[in-house]
């Protein structure tokens, strides 16, 4: 595997694992496992028969939490711990063909991948379920679906497509962020009371 066909796997499987980490895993040991790619020797794991089961059954979870409203908000609470060390390692496995230093960048800059994906997801997702109705969050999750379905197959099939979406990604990510680190505050004070502007006045006596 050469070093850009590497440079798009680590960036490719650290994009998807902010969204759907098992299904990421899963798709990629599948790809490895009957021949259609090559994957470095750290990542070879992933073709193997417990880890493809393991990755299925909490794939087929993770589909399931991801559609209900409310839910799929604490399953990404919860995977805030899972998914970005994951994707910190896939993104260093796939640089297993280089340098010890290039896997280091590259766990690095995986991690930090990872975590703008996870919290523009969870963030998003917050935010729609503001909203009392589910198919605005079905039509997300279905969104998310392809998305990493999209984001694999540039990693594997274009590896230039991939690290200019990725770039582009990142572009907007940097000037997203404020905007979502000031609305999880907000719903953060909501939760505890401690934000008064979004509650109605008391009426006048």
């Amino acid at each position: 595997m050469d070093s850009l066909s590497q440079l798009a796997l680590a960036g490719g499987l650290a994009w998807a694992s902010g969204i759907r980490l098992y299904a990421t895993i899963l798709i990629v040991g599948l790809l490895g496992r009957y021949g259609y790619l090559h994957l470095p020797e750290p990542l070879l794991v992933l073709q193997h028969g417990w880890v493809l089961g393991a990755a299925a059954i909490m794939g087929l979870g993770e589909f399931l939490a991801d559609k209900l409203p409310g839910f799929d908000s604490v399953w990404d609470a919860l995977h805030t711990f899972i998914r970005i060390p994951a994707g910190a390692f896939l993104a260093w496995g796939a640089m297993g063909d280089s340098t010890p230093a290039a896997q280091m960048a590259a766990a690095i800059v995986g991690g930090l991948i990872t975590s703008g994906t996870h919290l523009a997801k969870s963030s998003g997702r917050a935010a729609i379920n503001t909203s009392p109705e589910p198919f605005t969050n079905w039509t997300a999750s279905a969104g998310e679906d392809g998305l990493v379905l999209a984001v694999l197959f540039l990693a594997v099939q274009h590896p230039l497509l991939l690290l200019a979406a990725l770039a582009l990604f990142l572009l907007l990510l940097v000037w997203l962020l404020p905007k979502l680190l000031r609305f999880l505050g907000r719903v953060w004070r909501l939760l505890h009371g401690r934000d008064t502007a979004a509650l109605p006045s008391p009426a006048p006596r």
